[in-house]
């Protein structure tokens, strides 16, 4: 990248860097898009027969059904007001 386009970069972002500074950046954007350039070129299609061979189905547990707690018994610690539920305040 060149310097124009970092001073207009900083600009927009509220920043003022010294001419050094606008050095260091541009190298370092300049190694950052090209690094992103270089992401795009990875294959990621995605293959169901290749990208789950370590899935093995015997492995995974049984699925099993059981009790819900009643609704009253989940809502009884909150107050209904105006349709919303109060909570008590844990943040300042």
């Amino acid at each position: 990248m060149d310097h124009e386009m970092i001073k207009y970069l900083a600009e927009l972002s509220k920043l003022y860097f010294t001419d050094e500074e606008l050095d260091d950046n541009a190298i370092q954007m300049t190694n950052i898009v090209n690094l992103m350039d270089s992401i795009k070129e990875i294959d990621i299609e995605y293959n169901p027969l290749a990208d789950n061979h370590n899935v093995y189905l015997p492995d995974l547990r049984e699925d099993q059904n059981f009790p819900s707690l009643e609704t009253s018994r989940v809502l009884q610690n909150g107050m209904n007001s105006n349709n919303c539920f109060v909570v008590p305040k844990v943040v300042e």
